[in-house]
């Protein structure tokens, strides 16, 4: 990789930098993942979030791979826990181990202290073992044994589960789901990209080839400058509309928390930067209404019996709550107004 020629080491980048490094990330994800670019874009955003993924699908549809190929992306450190019955929270956070030699406890650190943490089938540990991410998810930190140990930015955990084969697993509690930004499936590829799956990984595994296009210290530039997206009022309004009605709809028992109006904006900021904007439109916040806010609302036990999903009732909500507004004017209307902006750019644009 070429030397980064970015003025301020951590600073916000210029647009065609940005553009150009997260074309490039997604392109070599691309080499592994066919005909999945709204799934790996959606990945990427997670990441310029500083969010954390939750990828839940059927077996064989390439979940691992798409976190391995987003991992092997970044020059930086990864780490992946197959998560199992019996493994301990020790093996995820670290231990404190005696040494003989020092005749005092040293630390011994665990699976997460990595840039990315790549988790495997996590519904298959204990709840105790899941927990173990909980402190570390949410502050970016690890305490054992009353020592707090700071992670690594960027920091994110990509975790898979199967859906479909419950027995012997451990359902995620609401707490463990609600510090995922964003689910997503997969989903079946359409046959073009499976003969082209089947003729580029038939006899070998793109994967072993991937390497990496970027570094732990741009990653935090592109975050820097995700961070820099401006969201106008009507857009932060519009987003605690979207939050407040799950927890006001007649089929859902447990609405999404603040929390889930705080990664939506951001990850709102990272899709609108990606699209090569420096300002939220509603549509971002409608796209991502469902990755973001579905996994995080229980339904009602009628709802469930009526066999409704949780994407479907929050695309109801998104399909029947008003849009913001000014002046009258559609926020689809992207023409200059009076004052050479969209409603939602930022004031002087």
């Amino acid at each position: 990789m070429t030397t980064p020629t970015w003025d301020a080491p951590g600073g916000p980048m210029t647009g065609e930098d940005f553009r150009t490094a997260t074309q490039a990330i997604m392109a070599n994800i691309e080499q592994v993942i066919e005909g999945k670019s709204a799934t790996v874009r959606l990945a990427l955003a997670v990441l310029l979030a500083e969010g954390h993924l939750l990828i839940e699908d059927v077996p064989g549809v390439g979940k691992t791979k798409l976190a391995k190929a987003l991992a092997r992306s970044i020059d930086c450190s990864v780490r992946r826990i197959q998560f199992t019955p019996d493994l301990l929270p020790s093996d995820v956070t670290g231990v404190s181990v005696y040494n003989q030699e020092t005749r005092d406890f040293e630390f011994k650190p665990g699976a997460v202290f990595a840039n990315l943490v790549v988790g495997d089938e996590i519904n298959r540990a204990s709840p105790k073992t899941q927990s173990a991410l909980l402190e570390c998810m949410e502050e970016r930190q690890v305490t054992v044994d009353g020592t707090t140990y700071e992670l690594q930015a960027p920091f994110m955990v990509i975790a898979t589960q199967n859906p479909i084969e419950m027995e012997g697993t451990y359902p995620l509690p609401e707490a463990q789901r609600d510090r995922f930004t964003a689910r997503i499936a997969m989903g079946y590829p359409d046959p073009r990209a499976e003969l082209a799956m089947l003729n580029g990984h038939g006899a070998h595994d793109p994967l072993n080839d991937l390497r990496s296009v970027t570094d732990a210290a741009t990653v935090r530039r592109l975050i820097a400058t995700a961070r820099d997206v401006h969201a106008a009022e009507a857009v932060q309004q519009y987003a605690i509309a979207l939050v407040t009605a799950t927890r006001e709809a007649p089929e859902i028992r447990l609405g999404a928390s603040p929390r889930c109006t705080l990664q939506l904006i951001r990850t709102a900021k990272a899709v609108a930067a990606l699209e090569g904007r420096d300002y939220v439109l509603p549509d971002d916040l409608q796209a991502l209404a469902v990755p973001v806010l579905a996994h995080r609302i229980i339904p009602t036990a009628d709802a469930q019996l009526n066999r409704r999903t949780t994407d479907a009732i929050v695309s109801e909500i998104v399909h029947r709550l008003p849009l913001p507004h000014e002046r009258s004017r559609s926020p689809y209307d992207t023409r200059p107004s009076s004052n050479g902006g969209t409603p939602y750019e930022p004031r002087g644009h």
